[in-house]
């Protein structure tokens, strides 16, 4: 696939690494501009680009930018993607340590589809929120065969069944089993400080996670 990242930091880095270490083509671009990305681009062979272009082409976008900066993306970012097209978001409301106060969501509304609504305000394209509760480094340490014992799962949340499942499969790729964690409206389960945010287990334990997450989101991460 091409694949665009919006954001080279430890996730976006990361998940670079392992897409083109499967043959994907990446494009990845952070706010800071391609010259900074060098390194990484020499390493895997991703291609560096300014943030305005890094989903131009990509058959898949993800999204890995601190909460607070969705806002501050370029206008526009994502408006030459056909409709449909799937956009993971990876991100996590961290608003004592990092994003401050973000009043819609602390009001409950989940972190992936606020960055929706500031980025895709028409709704045509099919997001996904994955990778947003696992350590940068075990995207690359923590990959298994299938049938490996030790073979993580990972929660998917989506509106839409087929990007749901493309996520799934992308997963299965890199070495780890996908868990459904239901709709974009179900997604605060897996948000930080419920019982899957940072989970290592197996399928069967990652369903059971995302069952026993409180509605109410934990005082540490509420501003």
């Amino acid at each position: 696939m091409d694949i665009g990242i919006i954001g080279a930091g430890n996730i976006g880095g990361n998940l670079a690494r392992s897409f083109t270490g499967l043959g994907h083509r990446v494009r990845i671009a952070n706010s800071r501009g391609p010259e900074t990305l060098a390194d990484l681009a020499a390493e895997t062979g991703a291609v560096a680009v300014p943030a305005g272009e890094a989903a131009q082409g990509a058959e898949l976008v993800v999204v890995t930018v601190p909460q607070k900066n969705v806002p501050d993306l370029p206008a526009g970012l994502l408006d030459a993607l056909p409709d449909g097209t799937v956009v993971i978001d990876t991100g996590n409301y961290y608003p004592r340590e990092r994003d401050g106060l973000i009043a819609e969501i602390e009001a409950g509304t989940p972190e992936t589809v606020w960055a929706a609504q500031h980025l895709d305000p028409a709704g045509r394209l099919r997001w996904v929120k994955a990778f947003n509760g696992i350590q940068a480094e075990h995207l690359l340490s923590a990959t298994r065969p299938v049938g490996d014992m030790e073979r993580r799962a990972l929660p998917v949340a989506a509106d839409d069944e087929e990007a749901k499942a493309t996520v799934i499969a992308l997963l299965d790729e890199m070495g780890f089993d996908g868990v459904d964690g239901g709709s974009l409206a179900d997604s605060w389960r897996q948000q930080p400080g419920t019982p899957v945010y940072g989970a290592e287990g197996s399928a069967e334990t990652i369903t059971a996670a995302l069952a026993a997450a409180p509605r109410e989101r934990p005082a540490d991460f509420r501003a």
